[in-house]
């Protein structure tokens, strides 16, 4: 009785967190979890530094399960002691001043140049392994969230077609092609072209298209994107793709806010 009082209550908070504003959701493997936008957009980083560094989907899943645990995906400038960023990784312990933590591209990469020595990760719990990269006084709590960070990593990795999606309002004002495609070529290493306030990508494979693709829905309420195609799929701020659920393609076209 007691599971299934909690099952509700999950539901129920789920239900209202989706309904009651801005929200994104991953679903992969018939589960779906629901971020804000900016943790949304901070997964997004995090999931982007293990692609770029051709490390595999585990990497991902054990690192953005790490950062909900640590800070719920958020970049905080404060924690226990003088711990900061997404990870909450120290100062005093070795992993960068203040100022390199708090960029979310130095944490992730720190995180995973710590991840990599941990030999046999891919295949260990991963209560073992992020407590050999964190060092917690709460080991266990990593694998509560171990299928959040999966749900995540494979949505954003490309594994999982139309798994990502956010509602989000109009943007207030005009958004950046040129600040669109840098962080494209800086997080994922893509080559871009714009034309006005449409920025295009030409992927290798349509996994790789929906990367790019996810990417864009998850940091569109910081870039201020309006739409995002990818063969006959269109997202265009709300819940749900729109088109045929089979199209494949390799080319995306992000579309910005004009202003």
């Amino acid at each position: 009785m007691l599971g299934l009082l909690a099952a509700l209550g999950g539901l129920a908070l789920f239900t209202a967190r989706w309904m009651g504003g801005p929200t994104c959701q991953a679903t992969a493997s018939g589960k779906t979890f629901a971020f804000t936008p900016e943790q949304m957009g901070n997964a997004s980083i995090i999931t982007s530094v293990a692609l770029k560094r051709g490390l595999p989907a585990r990497a991902a899943t054990i690192a953005l399960a790490t950062a909900i645990q640590e800070s719920g995906l958020r970049n905080l400038d404060h924690g226990d002691r003088d711990s900061v960023g997404l990870f909450q990784q120290r100062p005093s312990q070795g992993w960068g001043s203040v100022a390199e933590i708090m960029d979310p591209i130095y944490s992730a990469g720190a995180f995973y140049d710590a991840l990599v020595k941990v030999k046999g990760y891919e295949d260990m719990p991963i209560t073992e392994v992020a407590q050999e990269v964190q060092r917690s006084a709460y080991p266990t709590a990593y694998a509560d969230h171990e299928d959040e960070g999966r749900a995540l990593a494979s949505t954003l990795a490309g594994h999982s077609p139309a798994g990502l999606a956010c509602r989000l309002p109009d943007p207030s004002g005009a958004a950046s092609a040129d600040a669109v495609q840098k962080s494209l070529e800086a997080q994922l290493g893509v080559s871009t072209s714009a034309d006005g306030s449409v920025v295009t990508v030409h992927s290798t494979s349509a996994q790789r298209a929906w990367i790019v693709a996810s990417w864009a829905v998850a940091q569109a309420d910081r870039y201020g994107v309006t739409k995002v195609d990818l063969a006959e799929r269109t997202w265009k701020r709300s819940l749900n793709w729109s088109g045929p659920a089979g199209a494949t393609g390799s080319t995306v076209t992000i579309t910005l806010a004009k202003g």
